[in-house]
């Protein structure tokens, strides 16, 4: 199967629900600077995702091949355990973003340019999401992430082996990994999606209490249907 490159996505920035979001009054100046703010990204903002079609060809006792490649991961491995095919990928807010310097004093505009960013790769996902139920009807699916969840769950290292299965992906779309695994630009996100009839997020296998950027809570019981009774390193 060939990566597909998804790289005219439809950008619908909601301005007022960010702007409420970060708690910025109606007609304030604050709110005034950060439409501008926002409009100006949206002029450059090219948000953008590839994915892959792919099977599991083999299965062993903590990983997952898919085509020619495999991943180390017993939880992985535990929620494909009934899948046969599933969709790696890549989404983004794309680099073009990034050509917007805000001055490295200007903490402020800065976190409004990350909360920007981070609504633009909402859109790539979503978009991705709704392309992949168009063209091939998965049902309800839940998504996997190298690097996510605590330390054993998936080893970030492992996206190199997911970006080989995409293949270019920097020549693609844009996004790069650097040494330490992590994706340039930042606002991008990795993994594999795949059919499932339970709601799953890697939160759940995370033991970190105060994440900010938490979306379910940590479930022992679901931490030891796929480790065992063994506990993470503290």
């Amino acid at each position: 199967m060939k990566t597909i490159v998804l790289d005219v996505i439809p950008v619908a920035l909601d301005i007022d629900d960010l702007q409420g979001r970060l708690h910025l009054a109606p007609n304030s100046d604050s709110a005034r600077e950060f439409r501008e703010l926002a409009e100006e990204v949206g002029r450059l903002a090219r948000p953008k995702a590839l994915f892959r079609e792919c099977f599991v060809e083999h299965r062993g006792v903590d990983s997952v091949t898919l085509e020619t490649v495999t991943f180390t991961s017993r939880a992985l491995r535990a929620h494909l355990d009934q899948v046969e095919r599933v969709f790696p990928f890549v989404a983004t807010c794309g680099r073009e973003i990034d050509n917007l310097v805000v001055p490295a004093g200007d903490l402020l505009r800065q976190y409004w340019l990350d909360a920007i960013k981070a609504a633009f790769l909402e859109c790539s996902r979503s978009y991705l999401h709704s392309h992949l139920e168009a063209k091939y009807a998965p049902g309800k699916t839940s998504s996997m992430h190298p690097g996510s969840g605590d330390a054993t769950v998936w080893p970030i290292e492992q996206q190199a082996q997911l970006f080989s299965l995409l293949g270019n992906v920097e020549g693609q779309i844009g996004v790069t990994l650097t040494g330490s695994f992590l994706m340039i630009p930042i606002k991008s996100v990795s993994g594999i999606l795949f059919p499932t009839e339970t709601n799953f997020q890697s939160c759940q296998l995370c033991h970190r209490a105060n994440c900010p950027s938490r979306k379910a809570q940590f479930d022992e019981h679901l931490w030891k249907s796929v480790h065992g009774a063994t506990e993470p390193d503290p």
